[in-house]
């Protein structure tokens, strides 16, 4: 695994986008970032460990925070909009090839709420997949326990520079890096699988999960036949009330108790009546009478007028075509004088003279008395029509009338049979509180009957329960014979698995003593003070040995010393691990004297990984120190923080580095 490049955008102190080119190069394995404290060296290895990790980071400033608490403080302040992100491109082999990764973690923050996003990219290609599964995914290519003996701060190796707590590390790194976690995984699977095939003590489960089923069934039993005497003894009372009920309401019937409780009904009804009534004869007397309906009564006078205003409208017309037909003769008869013989003309002439003379004695016949106009003649003619429709209309009012009038008659003679309230009173009282039982006896029998359909229902589910517990049960005692065999077989696989654990740990444990020690010995300038290593495989304590063959107490080493040990260790674990990582170190040098930062310097940090970042202040890797570790530097940066706006920002160079000394 190779980290190729980090960007951090808004991330704590860092403001906008800062980005570091991590590749190195053959014999350049270092990679060198200074800062003053408080500039960002930590919060960049936490950067790395939040993009990789996410939640299950284990980063420098979370504390007890929530992780959405530590998402929101960790948005640069001056940010705008509150939006965060931490981007790790590296390189790892995977089956064989190599695939470039690039892990995009980012955040925006909207007033209380938080949210997430993370995308992975391989090769390029956005892959949603791993980008959901990345937690697990993670895991295969540095485990999240053993992530803290490749990314760590001067504080970790103070941990470790003590015996006392360097073993729950030791134990840690031993099971995550080693296999043995898996092992005992494989254990614990193993001992699942032999507690699922105890079939007796599920036998007997099962026969205790058909007992209680027959139990609830005799249960429903029981509570059917309770219910169902008590729905007899219901529906006797029902029917005894109903019948009291149908006694009492014919008896208030024959006292007039249905007009009386119609009544208000009755009232209304004939005040409505009354008024529609009112009606019909208020349009009778004032629309009806006054309208043309009264000429019905000049009927034969009216049709005499009509017939005299037709002869003399005849006569009119027949004087207006006399002169027009005189005239119209004469020319007829000169045209005729030349076509035909005299007889024929004299024919002709006789016959036109005889219609002009019937049409004079018709004008003599009718003389003008009326003398009518004419253009009005219409609306004389249109009379019987109005009439008729009039008629009609006053007939249809009538008959209305005449039901109107004959239904008060009846609402009044109802009205007048009603009881008085006195005489009805007790009648009423005994009808409603009789109705009111009959009500409250009807309501309880039907709750009665759900609850007894509702048992019938139970009591089918128990008996399906029993029958699936029955054929279960069957099933689980056809397997007890092969059960059996896999719990015997799973003992041996375990009792195996136990000693190859046990092996596997004893050949890692030496193995890693071996690292330690010749680590150690590299890394110390006094190279006899410690001859032998040894870790106990049950406590993961460290014990060292002396050039006499007595233990060592770790107090005799010096702070500077026991640092050391502590990288030694951690060396160590990543030489028996076989796993190509980065080193990430943060603070490296905080308690060694000179002699001893020169030795990590010629001696650890270029071999510690294929990959080592360094996070140093300028008093640690100053610049006699930068000078020798120049040749096995592939790229250096300098975090520089602006007290006015309290944000970093990241420079390439280094303090001394090409000659320009970096100021904050």
């Amino acid at each position: 695994m190779l980290l190729l490049n980090v960007t951090l955008e808004n991330f704590g102190a860092y403001r906008g986008r800062q980005s570091l080119d991590l590749t190195t190069r053959p014999g350049r394995p270092v990679i060198l970032i200074g800062g003053l404290n408080g500039c960002g060296k930590t919060t960049l290895l936490d950067a790395i460990q939040l993009a990789l990790y996410g939640a299950r980071a284990r980063t420098s400033g979370r504390g007890t925070r929530t992780y959405d608490d530590y998402l929101r403080e960790s948005v640069n302040r001056q940010a705008s909009p509150k939006h965060a992100r931490v981007v790790v491109e590296f390189s790892t082999t995977v089956e064989g090839r190599e695939r470039i990764y690039k892990v995009v973690r980012s955040w925006e923050v909207k007033g209380k709420s938080v949210r997430e996003f993370l995308n992975v990219l391989i090769d390029g290609e956005l892959d949603l997949v791993v980008s959901e599964q990345w937690a697990d995914y993670v895991e295969d290519l540095l485990p999240l326990e053993a992530s803290s003996l490749f990314f760590f701060d001067g504080e970790k190796i103070e941990s470790l520079a003590n015996p006392d707590r360097a073993a729950s590390v030791i134990a840690s790194a031993v099971q995550s890096l080693f296999g043995l976690s898996s092992v005992e995984r494989l254990r614990n699977d193993l001992l699942a699988v032999q507690r699922r095939q105890k079939i007796p003590k599920e036998d007997r489960e099962a026969l205790d999960k058909i007992h209680q089923f027959e139990n609830q069934i005799r249960e429903c039993d029981q509570l059917r036949d309770e219910i169902n005497q008590r729905v007899a003894s219901m529906a006797s009372r029902l029917e005894a009330a109903e019948r009291r009920f149908a006694t009492i309401d014919e008896a208030f019937a024959k006292e007039g108790g249905d007009l009386y409780a119609r009544r208000a009904e009755l009232e209304a009804e004939r005040s409505q009546t009354a008024s529609q009534l009112k009606s019909i004869n208020e349009v009778l007397a004032g629309t009806i009478a006054t309208g043309p309906l009264p000429l019905l009564l000049l009927a034969p006078q009216l049709s005499a007028v009509r017939e005299q205003v037709e002869r003399e409208r005849d006569a009119s017309e027949a004087s207006q075509v006399i002169e027009v037909l005189s005239e119209r003769d004469s020319k007829l008869l000169s045209l005729l004088r030349d076509l035909l013989p005299p007889d024929g003309l004299a024919l002709a002439e006789k016959h036109l003279s005889a219609d002009r003379q019937e049409r004079v004695s018709v004008i003599n016949k009718t003389p003008q008395v009326l003398d009518f106009p004419v253009e009005s003649l219409s609306q004389l003619m249109s009379l019987d029509e109005i009439l008729r429709q009039e008629a009609t209309r006053a007939r249809e009012l009538i008959e209305q009338a005449q039901l109107y009038q004959e239904r008060l008659s009846v609402l009044d003679r109802q009205l007048a049979g009603v009881p008085d309230h006195d005489v009805i009173a007790v009648l009423l009282q005994e009808r409603d509180s009789q109705r009111d039982e009959v009500t409250r006896f009807g309501t309880e029998l039907g709750k009665l009957k759900e609850e007894l359909e509702a048992t019938r229902r139970r009591r089918e589910q128990l008996i399906l329960d029993r029958e699936r517990a029955y054929k279960g049960r069957a099933a689980k005692l056809a397997k007890v014979e092969d059960a059996e065999r896999i719990v015997a077989y799973a003992d041996k696989v375990r009792g195996t698995m136990e000693k190859f654990g046990a092996a596997l740990l004893q050949r890692h444990i030496n193995k890693l003593e071996v690292a330690v020690l010749k680590s150690f010995q590299y890394l110390m300038r006094k190279s006899a003070l410690v001859r032998d290593l040894r870790i106990d495989t049950e406590k993961f304590t460290l014990t060292l040995v002396g050039p006499d063959d007595q233990e060592l107490d770790p107090s005799r080493l010096s702070a500077g010393e026991r640092q050391l040990l502590a990288v030694s260790l951690l060396w160590g674990l990543a030489k028996v691990a076989g796993n190509r990582l980065p080193t990430v170190i943060d603070t490296p040098l905080g308690r060694l004297d000179s002699r001893h930062r020169e030795h990590l310097v010629d001696r650890y940090f270029p071999r510690a990984s294929h990959q080592v970042l360094l996070l140093s202040t300028d008093e640690e890797i100053d610049e006699h120190l930068l000078s020798k570790l120049e040749p096995s530097i592939a790229h250096t940066y300098t975090l520089i923080h602006d007290d006015k706006t309290f944000t970093t920002s990241v420079e390439k160079g280094y303090w001394w580095s090409g000659g320009t000394v970096h100021v904050a």
